[in-house]
């Protein structure tokens, strides 16, 4: 009998927290992305987000983003969707593979250097590749460089993993306590 409190309260914690982690939307949601770009002359991080129920019905299914916002170390420019070279219809956001086998959302973004207007110089976000580029310079050489991206959880998740974190401790202080008053 004085198994079945203690059983009982990790079982609902137990189920809370699966459900709170590992719950999936039947409705759309809005999802969010935090980026990285590395590259050997510049780094820099942003966030994106867009609404998962707006992907097309093709092969490669894409989906347009709701907002962005990136900003270059060292730099207090920032660009945002509004930013792409071919804005509204881009930048795009397309479900894809890491070599790892992770799967993920990733960017097709291409923005001019707005630090410097008069430069020729734009920046271009397709999956995991960043590139830098002359626009009048075709003989210029490109600079390379990576993305990484990783899934901003949505606030539900977090409040429900702290509220089962947070009872489950209640619970057991008030055990603790019942058994310290039984002594």
């Amino acid at each position: 009998m004085k198994l079945v409190p203690p059983l009982v309260l990790a079982a609902a914690s137990l189920t809370l927290g699966f459900v709170t982690i590992d719950a999936k939307s039947v409705s759309a949601a809005i999802i969010n992305y935090a980026f990285i770009v590395d590259s050997p002359i510049t780094k820099g991080n942003g966030f994106f987000s867009f609404d998962d129920s707006t992907f097309s019905n093709e092969s490669n299914p894409v989906a347009t983003i709701n907002s962005l916002s990136f900003q270059f170390d060292g730099d207090s420019t920032i660009y945002t969707e509004q930013d792409d070279q071919k804005y509204p219809e881009f930048p795009l956001v397309f479900p894809t593979t890491s070599l790892t086998g992770q799967k993920y959302f990733a960017l097709d973004y291409l923005f001019n250097d707005k630090s410097n207007p008069s430069s020729s110089i734009s920046y271009e976000i397709i999956g995991e590749d960043f590139t830098i580029f002359s626009r009048t310079s075709p003989d210029a050489e490109p600079i390379s460089g990576k993305v990484s991206y990783t899934q901003v959880p949505e606030p539900t998740s977090l409040i429900g993993a702290l509220f089962a974190c947070s009872l489950g401790w209640m619970m057991k202080r008030k055990v603790a306590s019942i058994k310290k008053v039984k002594i």
